[in-house]
């Protein structure tokens, strides 16, 4: 037997709630189509109750005559017919089943049959049996009917009788033919169908439907069962699949079921995010090691220094050599690790901004010139294209590192008589930044990535080289251009250099979007 636990898990399951939903659905459909039909089946019965008795009436029309015999004599209901006529008796015993002749006041005429008496009164034990009309009634239809100025048009009724049986009368104002004046005299003449064989006709389709509606449903249930457990197979290999990857096993990917559905949409999304995934994973391990080497080779040259020192050396300044070679490579050690920690404190949100009023066009100027030397120390020519002044709502401070970054790899990656150029330009709604060079390039594949975290471009060799350093600068600085809400393009060709631009709101745009921002708050 299934426990609780398991039956909820089901319930909640996406299978069951899709079949519910199915079977939901069609059973509201199947509502409303069966109420649709059998009001329609209704109505359409209904109408054809109502268009025999009017069959009924042009009929009896031409059997029943009220006339009399003098001025004086009562006026009667005759019914005239061939009581040798299969048909004609037939149909006037078929009229005579349910009936009611009357006068203007409500009183029930005799009836005569050929001309001789037949009954004291012109209604059928049947009529009698749904409740006499009280004559007001009748005289308030008969005054109605003549005063609508319509006074053949049908009404129809429908009665019960005691026994419970349900009766569809038609009445209406006839008129005698007048021999003894001109006037017409109207009367009230009523006659109806048994409903019998419609309430039958009903309560079958009732039935079926009884039968059918619980039938349809459950096997809507196990239609929806398993088109859902179909439908949702690939969800579950898709599942089984996720569940076999791991951080030692992500080049497993899930194969297209080549249907071009949703489903296959949501496989490529997973497949896409596996692949970044496994990129992230290999420039992490290939981080963690080139961070192993980068700090090992530091520490390791500090305790070999410090060891040469204990066991060779001999004099003061001995030691003061070892200590200030140590010195330099905690230095370069302490770097390392701050570039780390600024990143990750970058990236979580920990480093705020603190913008202000800048002048790009002084601060570049003023990176140019720092890094003059350090340019023809390498042989390399470095110009500036500074006009006029610019101004931009930025953090100094992260400008300058922004900056500093481009133009020291553009100064370390130009070979010996290259050169590195920076430009600046004002428009209206922006500021643009651009710094090019003539040095090496970077090949057209790794241009998407190159401002990834610990990603390196690799060089010529099969390991990195020095100069390469962490690969964290770029991270810098598109973490600078994006909290600036700017943007950075790169255009690159292999051997011929490399141009970054970066584009930067106004300090009117800013200002702008600041003072909207404190006027909704």
């Amino acid at each position: 037997m299934l426990r609780r636990a398991d039956l909820r898990r089901v319930a909640r399951g996406l299978r069951f709630r899709l079949t519910a939903s199915y079977a939901i659905f069609f059973a509201v459909m199947l509502i409303a189509f069966t109420g649709f039909f059998g009001e329609r089946l209704r109505k359409t019965l209904n109408d054809q109750s109502q268009e025999l008795l009017n069959g009924d009436w042009a009929t009896m029309k031409g059997y029943l005559h009220i006339d009399r015999l003098t001025y004086s004599a009562p006026f009667k209901a005759n019914w005239n017919y061939d009581p040798d006529d299969l048909d004609e008796s037939g149909s006037v015993s078929n009229l005579q089943k349910v009936y009611l002749v009357a006068d203007a006041q409500g009183h029930p005429l005799p009836e005569v049959i050929n001309g001789a008496d037949s009954s004291p009164a012109a209604e059928s034990a049947a009529y009698e049996d749904l409740g006499v009309d009280a004559p007001e009634v009748i005289a308030k239809r008969v005054n109605d009917a003549r005063a609508s100025g319509k006074p053949n048009a049908p009404v129809f009724v429908t009665r019960v009788s005691k026994h419970g049986e349900k009766f569809l009368i038609r009445y209406g104002v006839v008129f005698d033919e007048p021999h003894f004046t001109q006037q017409r005299t109207p009367f009230y003449v009523a006659i109806g169908r048994s409903l019998e064989l419609n309430e039958r006709i009903l309560a079958g389709f009732t039935w079926i439907y009884a039968g059918v509606f619980p039938t349809s449903v459950i096997l809507g249930l196990v239609m929806g069962w398993i088109v859902a457990g179909r439908a949702l197979r690939p969800v579950r290999d898709v599942a089984q699949t996720a569940q076999r990857i791991t951080g030692s096993n992500l080049s497993l990917r899930i194969p297209s079921r080549k249907a071009g559905d949703e489903l296959d949409y949501l496989i490529l999304t997973f497949n896409r995010m596996i692949d970044r995934l496994e990129g992230s994973f290999q420039q992490i391990k290939q981080f963690s090691t080139d961070v192993s080497h980068e700090l090992r080779t530091p520490i390791t040259a500090i305790r070999g220094q410090l060891e040469v020192a204990i066991f060779t050396g001999k004099t003061t300044e001995h030691y003061r050599e070892a200590m200030f070679n140590a010195l330099q490579d905690i230095d370069r050690l302490s770097q390392i690790v701050r570039a780390l920690l600024l990143l990750s404190q970058a990236e979580s949100g920990q480093l705020a901004l603190q913008k202000s009023r800048l002048n790009l066009c002084e601060a570049l100027e003023d990176l140019v010139e720092q890094f003059q030397i350090p340019a023809e120390a390498a042989g390399i020519r470095l110009s500036a294209d500074l006009r006029g002044d610019c101004f931009a709502e930025v953090d100094r401070v992260q400008i300058e590192r922004m900056v500093t970054n481009l133009l020291s790899n553009a100064i370390k990656f130009t070979p010996d008589q290259g050169s590195v150029r920076v430009r600046l330009r004002s428009y209206e709604d922006r500021v643009e930044i651009v710094v090019e060079d003539t040095g090496r390039g970077m090949p057209a594949e790794h241009l998407p990535h190159i401002f990834d975290r610990f990603y390196r471009v690799p060089g010529s060799g099969t390991a990195p080289s020095p100069e390469q350093g962490l690969g964290l600068g770029l991270s810098f600085v598109a973490w600078i251009v994006k909290a600036h809400d700017g943007k950075i393009e790169v255009d690159s060709v292999l051997g011929k250099g490399t141009r970054f631009t970066i584009t930067l709101p106004g300090a009117d745009v800013a200002s702008g979007a600041l003072e909207e921002v404190v006027g909704h708050a």
